[in-house]
């Protein structure tokens, strides 16, 4: 099974878990960091998200994931967290709920001469281009968005 297939199985799964301790799903990504595979479910709540509901989740699903069609999965950690509060945005969905927050957008290479770019989120088109005050950064030039953190 492939990172992406296992994605999509894994949220596929825990969408109900997450419903049942009062939390939504965020993201679920599965990535080799340094030499261990680290499979990460992001769950947010507009109260905010308690480390009960965490557990709750990640209890329910860690049986689940012992089933035979996760057998070719290679050794990893299950972890299971809040979206914080710069979290990532990568879905349009994600894009959508933050529409007119502060976002801080990094590129791969400097864009105008500038490797980051904070301003209020307008949204992101179908081909992933990114709108940030007046300014659209093209999809092939954005490493990440999330969201600004003022303290």
């Amino acid at each position: 099974m492939q990172a992406k297939q296992i994605v999509a199985r894994v949220e596929e799964l825990v969408k109900p878990l997450c419903e049942q301790a009062g939390v939504y799903l965020w993201d679920v990504e599965f990535e080799k960091e340094g030499g261990q595979y680290m499979l990460v479910v992001t769950v947010d709540n507009p109260e905010g998200v308690f480390i009960d509901q965490c557990e709750q989740v990640s209890r329910a699903l860690d049986p689940m994931l012992d089933a035979k069609e996760f057998d070719s999965m290679p050794s990893y950690t299950l972890c299971v967290s809040s979206a914080g509060l710069s979290r990532r945005l990568k879905k349009p969905e994600h894009f959508a709920a933050c529409a007119g927050q502060q976002v801080d957008v990094r590129f791969y290479r400097p864009v105008d001469g500038r490797k980051e770019y904070t301003g209020a989120l307008v949204g992101c088109d179908g081909d992933g281009n990114v709108t940030v005050d007046d300014k659209t950064f093209e999809k092939k030039d954005v490493a990440q968005v999330r969201l600004h953190v003022t303290f």
